[in-house]
């Protein structure tokens, strides 16, 4: 396999993911729109913007693959975003109180020398503890989590805001689902193993 490896995203979490592999990997970061389009659904909106992503870097990296990703929590078909300052944190958190969330990241795997895309959503649940005010202040205090989505780090403290998770990858949880990626790899004779 001659194609590099580049992760397009400049996202702290996904690359700590990423590197999990053991393999060398580039990162750039991708020039995209993430505004939802008008009757676009949440699956349907982190699989256009993960696959845009992913093509949104490929002139620099002509002869890659290159993996793309987006997350959104939604509860009730509403979908929470990063919060982006403090005052949406609380609202996201009091929204997420008692309820399921659900966390659906997209996933391309764009091969830039033969404009062959994989793309995938993969859901994961999580069921939040019902929370006072006190603790969701406290909790944002401690961890500011304003860029992400749902206004938590599951792989920090966010841990203690939950009742269960369910899904298949926890690596999905926090944005980059490993066993999906991997699957995708094999299809493009690129071995982690």
């Amino acid at each position: 396999m001659s194609n590099k490896l580049v992760l397009a995203s400049t996202s702290p979490f996904r690359k700590a993911i990423l590197e999990k592999f053991g393999v060398p990997f580039d990162t750039a970061s991708p020039e995209v729109d993430e505004t939802a389009r008008a009757s676009e659904s949440a699956e349907q909106l982190v699989e256009r913007l993960a696959e845009a992503k992913a093509r949104a870097v490929a002139d620099q990296f002509p002869d890659a693959l290159i993996i793309g990703s987006d997350q959104v929590a939604v509860i009730d078909d509403t979908i929470l975003g990063k919060p982006g300052d403090h005052a949406r944190a609380v609202e996201q958190l009091r929204a997420a109180s008692g309820q399921t969330v659900t966390f659906l990241t997209g996933l391309c795997l764009y091969n830039s020398t033969t404009d062959h895309a994989q793309c995938d959503v993969v859901p994961f649940k999580v069921h939040f503890r019902q929370l006072n005010d006190s603790q969701i202040e406290n909790y944002l205090q401690k961890e500011q989590p304003y860029n992400c989505a749902g206004s938590f780090k599951s792989e920090g403290l966010g841990i203690a805001l939950f009742e269960k998770l369910e899904g298949d990858d926890p690596n999905t949880l926090i944005g980059l689902p490993l066993i999906r990626l991997i699957r995708m790899l094999d299809q493009e004779g690129f071995y982690t193993i």
